[in-house]
């Protein structure tokens, strides 16, 4: 059970620190509403996740080739990202409110995370593999692994919401604007690449 241990806690700390939409997205959200807002994108594979491990535990069961599936995602990915990139450009001025309007970073977070190819991809090819050997050992063996991998995972994205929720303090408006079109840059740039993956996936 030990292995699993180690095996999920080294996976969820590289994942949660590896550049990517979600990463984009809670840095982002945690510069314009706060640390909270951060978190609850961090958060949110939690319960994007489950319908994830789901259907590739079932497509690897039942189907030969999931290609079409994963670029069909891919391609509805790389739309909400480039209207959450689109969005970025056009922040204009940091409000420092404790009552800022719902910024729905909870639900943005689980969108993003099930539209991404990159889970999908990630269970398809080590997490569902992994998990399949913890539940041929130790009962707790697949729970432990797991219970480490989102523990992890969660927790860096989480820290480095709180360390950017904490610098927009310190920001002025237009550092902060260019702070908002370099992440909305980058959030456009995942689009392209989400396009580029859904047309080799459908190629096969």
């Amino acid at each position: 059970m030990v292995e699993f241990i180690v095996i999920g806690t080294v996976l969820g700390l590289t994942s949660g620190i590896t550049p990517g939409p979600l990463l984009a997205l809670v840095l982002s959200e945690s510069l314009q509403h706060g640390a909270k807002a951060g978190m609850k994108v961090a958060v949110a594979p939690i319960l994007s996740d489950i319908p994830i491990i789901i259907l590739t535990l079932y497509v690897l069961a039942s189907l030969s080739d999931y290609n079409v599936v994963l670029g069909i995602i891919s391609f509805l990915g790389g739309i909400f990202l480039l209207f959450l990139g689109i969005g970025n450009f056009r922040a204009k001025k940091l409000v420092l409110k404790h009552r800022d309007a719902p910024s729905r970073s909870f639900s943005k977070g689980v969108v993003v995370n099930a539209l991404n190819p990159h889970p999908y991809l990630f269970w398809f090819t080590i997490g569902a593999p992994i998990a399949n050997k913890a539940m041929g050992q130790h009962p707790l063996s697949l729970p432990a692994f797991l219970g480490c991998f989102y523990a992890s995972f969660v927790g860096a994205k989480i820290v480095l919401a709180t360390l950017t929720g904490r610098f927009r303090l310190l920001i002025s408006n237009t550092s902060y604007r260019y702070v908002m079109r370099f992440l909305g840059l980058v959030l456009c740039v995942l689009a392209v690449i989400f396009f580029r993956d859904g047309l080799r996936l459908l190629h096969g």
